[in-house]
């Protein structure tokens, strides 16, 4: 009974395109994409000016310092904090470094002048980043002065230093060493449009069955028992989704080299049961609103909501409470954990098999929605 419902979604499947582009043909291209987008790891050269009111050697050599940052490429200088401002407006520049006037001679009357930098966190990575190479350099310029302050009343550079870096900080990032956005977005971004294709394609298979009245074709071939109807139709889709994951994680791990410090199995076992979940998620999006354009509705807002609050980008921790609950209804949450331990982090099985047990607790979804989803099925005419 199963096999003939997956043998009749198997032609369906041969002759629908959108099937193909969105269960082929859109996750490879997005892999494309983000990955050529971010080859590089982080971005560099981000467009900058620098504001020099004072005009000096030790200015100048300043600005020339801020230069030789990776991230960080000064195109223009100006003597006018006003055109800087208004090339930051118009998108051109990033950020802002402002040297005030008399920088030089206050400095070495012990004056502490003040240098102020402006970023345009309206792109937050290039805002960040900005952010983050403007402070060091003025913390080695801060530094700079107290060395040379230090010099001249006879202390010693070892002294000196003592004073202005009491306490000596090493970095050891673990699992991403080299900071690689790449790695650490990707690895959850492109499952995560993955995971919004798989609920729309589940959606879509069962609302296009009401749009066009085959459904009673289809029951049929299930003899009306909507549960093995459901199975039947979705086997196949989801041996073509998994097919795709792997191609995804070819390009991931084989090809860009990204990190696997657990074993690979567990990898595959998280993409297969992301996939599971999804189609779980999109039979119970399509029960609870049994039209393809409410659906389909359903599932984007859903899908695109997942990217804010799985926590790869804000910590759910720093999230409320009622947040925090709510993360968890995500499969892509568990999935990132997962990711986390297994991936990057390297963990036993043990420290992760919950968040595997979750994605599985998502099949048990469309039991609460079978009872509407197989009355409207049979009863409720398609409506645009």
């Amino acid at each position: 009974m199963i096999l003939k419902i997956a043998n009749r979604e198997i032609r369906r499947l041969l002759t629908g395109k959108i099937y193909w582009f969105c269960i082929l043909i859109a996750p490879l291209l997005c892999c494309l994409f983000f990955l050529s987008l971010m080859h590089e790891g982080l971005p560099s050269n981000l467009p900058i000016a620098v504001v020099d009111m004072d005009n000096t050697s030790s200015s100048r050599s300043l600005s020339r310092q801020l230069d030789a940052f990776e991230g960080v490429e000064v195109t223009a200088q100006y003597a006018d904090f006003n055109r800087a401002q208004t090339e930051m407006q118009k998108g051109n520049i990033y950020g802002i470094f402002f040297i005030p006037r008399h920088f030089t001679q206050q400095t070495v009357s012990g004056k502490q002048p003040v240098l102020s930098f402006y970023t345009n966190n309206s792109y937050l990575i290039a805002g960040s980043l900005l952010f983050k190479d403007m402070k060091v350099v003025s913390t080695l310029a801060a530094g700079s002065v107290a060395l040379q302050t230090g010099r001249a009343k006879g202390y010693s550079d070892r002294q000196v230093m003592a004073s202005i870096q009491p306490v000596i900080i090493e970095a050891h990032p673990i699992g991403n060493p080299g900071l690689n956005y790449s790695i650490y977005l990707n690895n959850v971004i492109l499952p995560g449009i993955f995971a919004l294709l798989i609920m729309c394609v589940t959606v879509y298979s069962i609302g296009i069955e009401i749009k066009e009245r085959t459904v009673p074709d289809w029951l049929a071939e299930g003899k009306f028992t909507l549960i093995p109807s459901i199975i039947g139709k979705l086997i196949p889709q989801t041996i073509l989704f998994f097919i795709t994951g792997l191609l995804m994680y070819f390009l991931l791990y084989v090809v860009m080299q990204f990190p696997v410090h657990g074993h690979m199995a567990a990898m595959l076992l998280a993409l297969f049961l992301l996939i599971i979940a999804s189609q779980a998620l999109g039979v119970f999006m399509i029960g609870c609103f049994p039209t393809l354009r409410l659906g389909l509705s359903f599932a984007c807002l859903f899908g695109m909501i997942a990217f804010s609050i799985t926590g790869f980008s804000f910590p759910v921790d720093a999230m409320y409470p009622p947040i925090q609950a709510l993360s968890n209804v995500f499969p892509l949450r568990h999935y990132f954990l997962i990711y986390v331990d297994q991936a990057l982090n390297g963990r036993a099985f043990f420290y992760s098999w919950h968040h595997y047990l979750a994605l599985l607790g998502f099949l048990i979804m469309p039991v609460f929605i079978l009872r509407n989803l197989k009355w409207s099925l049979k009863y409720i005419p398609y409506k645009a």
